[in-house]
């Protein structure tokens, strides 16, 4: 049951990382008068991010799901 639950992470996991981004990047911008580079940079540092926890996730859920 346990890979199951990793594995419904996964949608807010691919959410929360370009939405935080893309909040810090407009804060950022506004702040410095660099709109929209920071914004576009911090947005794909979390679709970066994010695709990283995601590969994390389903390692750990495959590797819960083949030592049972």
């Amino acid at each position: 049951m346990r890979p199951v639950g990793i594995l419904t992470a996964i949608p807010f996991v691919l959410m929360v990382g370009p939405l935080v981004g893309y909040f810090v990047g407009h804060w950022l911008d506004r702040r410095w008068g660099t709109e929209p580079y920071l914004m576009v940079l911090f947005i794909a540092l979390g679709f970066a991010a994010s695709g990283r926890e995601v590969w994390g996730l389903i390692k750990r859920a495959s590797r819960d799901t083949n030592g049972d």
